[in-house]
């Protein structure tokens, strides 16, 4: 499973750096290098477009795993760049993005936007496999989520849209409900469906409550 990114646009990048004139970059060896948007070809690439808009790059690390305690250590052994730097510039998902906050007291900006927790198919295509809702109905979807790769996000059964077990939405994409019921179907379980699913409670989202607390 893989945080799944994006490059966030250029212009969007230099509008919140424009009080910054030294830029530290940080990238990540995981997920962002997979996703083609934090890798080591990313990341000068971007040193080369911020020298282009007259900024100064004073230096760049790509740490194994972005959103890992070893981000610690690497900013430990980048102190003289990162102390030069007027801010840091992340390249990676937003759990990375996170850890360098925590141990740099330095301004730090996004060069990404984080969609979702993704699986790999085949080389550089993801899937999304869960958006984290808080509230989970796999057990009635055969472990396949409708949120995430329903483009309707239907909680009781397909559309009535799609052609040939593609998404009428999204045709390149296999029909989310067509997986579920042709699962469902070979184990036997498609009376799961009989079940009404209520409308979902978004404010079991993590984002809509306090922190959990480890007991």
């Amino acid at each position: 499973m893989k945080s799944i990114t994006v490059k966030k646009p250029f212009d969007e990048i230099k509008e919140s750096l424009k009080d910054v004139e030294k830029v530290f970059l940080v990238g990540c060896g995981t997920c962002a290098t997979m996703c083609h948007t934090g890798g080591l070809l990313e990341v000068l690439e971007m040193k080369e477009e911020l020298e282009k808009s007259g900024k100064k790059v004073t230096g760049w690390m790509v740490p194994p795993v972005a959103c890992d305690d070893v981000t610690k250590n690497a900013i430990d052994e980048n102190t003289d760049a990162i102390k030069e730097a007027d801010a840091l510039l992340v390249l990676s998902c937003a759990f990375g993005i996170h850890s360098v906050v925590i141990f740099s007291d330095k301004p730090v900006f996004p060069a990404t936007n984080t969609l979702y927790i993704g699986k790999e198919d085949t080389p550089g295509h993801f899937s999304r496999v869960c958006i984290q809702c808080g509230e989970c109905v796999l057990a009635f979807t055969a472990g396949i989520c409708p949120i995430a790769r329903c483009a309707k996000q239907l909680l009781n059964g397909p559309c009535g849209g799609a052609q040939g077990g593609k998404c009428e939405i999204s045709p390149d994409l296999p029909c989310a409900w067509h997986l579920i019921i042709e699962r469902l179907s070979k184990s036997g379980q498609l009376h799961k469906l009989e079940k009404i699913v209520p409308p979902k409670n978004w404010g079991k989202n993590l984002t809509n409550i306090s922190p959990i607390k480890r007991s």
